[in-house]
């Protein structure tokens, strides 16, 4: 999922525009918006060229994940060459500068996209917005093209804003559309309004010791900051405010941590953890361009990308 393209697009369909960039409000601190309907999907970030390419020609992450670059047509015929490493729930999608047109595809930039597991829980989560200060959230619809010029629809989203600077999350729900098209190699549901993130996703991660993404750190600025709190309780996280003006969101196993930085030029993806299928019995350090994976020892992992200087 590209931000920038499906934002100019559902504020043409919306009428959505500045206007919206300041109603939503900051967590205050106190419990979610009610039970969870969203959950972490995936997280992207744009990484310097020398560090996308080194991702994209490494032996050793294709042992570590099920990986895959992928060019993917989307809604208006855009375009997007990802890296992705994908788990059983969840998964993460890296760019390199100017993999991804206009403003997403410059250096720091990032995105998160929490999605339903049940069909209705997207609509919940924008009914829960008013509550949040955003009483007219921005709807888009994302298609899919499989490389026959025919767009097969993909998943709704909802945004708090058409706004931002260098970070957006956005809530999402997959189509049945999607799911009964053979080529999206989607599985059965496993109960009646499946939707979910593991319906969606191979099996393919049981041969890789990655199994799912444990918590994602992103830089962000204040605005951006203040435009996704809402999203995140809406969803049913359960979010607090850190020391430094950022924000912790927890639930459904991932945990989102939302750095507070002065201007975009911070901003950017910083670290992400893992849950690993089998303990890794000894620590294994993998430096993959300008950052490192850290494997072990035991279940988990952290892949750590540096701050701009």
């Amino acid at each position: 999922m590209v931000m920038v393209l499906a934002v100019s697009l559902a504020a043409v369909f919306t009428g959505a525009g500045a206007e919206g960039a300041g109603t939503a409000r900051a967590d205050d601190g106190g419990p979610p918006s009610g039970r969870q309907v969203l959950f972490f999907n995936h997280a992207y970030g744009v990484l310097d060229r020398e560090t996308a390419d080194a991702i994209e020609h490494s032996d050793y992450l294709r042992e570590f994940a099920n990986f895959e670059v992928r060019t993917t047509t989307g809604s208006g015929g855009q375009t997007w060459t990802g890296r992705y490493l994908k788990g059983r729930e969840t998964y993460v999608e890296l760019f390199g500068v100017g993999d991804v047109p206009g403003q997403d595809g410059t250096l720091g930039s990032t995105g998160l996209g929490v999605s339903a597991e049940r069909a209705g829980g997207l609509n919940t989560a924008a009914e829960r917005l008013g509550d949040e200060g955003v009483p007219e959230p921005v709807r888009f619809r994302q298609t899919r093209d499989f490389g026959d010029g025919v767009p097969v629809p993909w998943f709704d989203a909802v945004f708090t804003t058409d706004q931002y600077d260098a970070f957006g999350a956005w809530g999402m729900e997959y189509l049945p559309e999607y799911f009964a098209d053979p080529r999206s190699k989607t599985e059965p549901p496993n109960y009646p309004g499946d939707v979910g993130r593991e319906r969606y996703l191979p099996d393919d991660y049981r041969d890789h010791q990655m199994r799912d993404v444990t918590s994602v750190r992103l830089a962000v600025t204040a605005r951006d900051l203040r435009n996704t709190v809402p999203l995140l309780r809406a969803g049913g996280f359960a979010v607090r405010t850190t020391a430094d003006g950022g924000a912790v969101a927890q639930g459904g196993g991932t945990t989102i941590r939302l750095d507070a930085v002065a201007s975009r030029d911070q901003a950017g993806l910083r670290q992400l953890t893992f849950g690993l299928n089998r303990p890794a019995k000894e620590r294994h350090v993998q430096q993959i361009g300008h950052s490192k994976l850290v494997v072990g020892p035991g279940t988990g992992a952290v892949w750590d990308f540096p701050a701009p200087k």
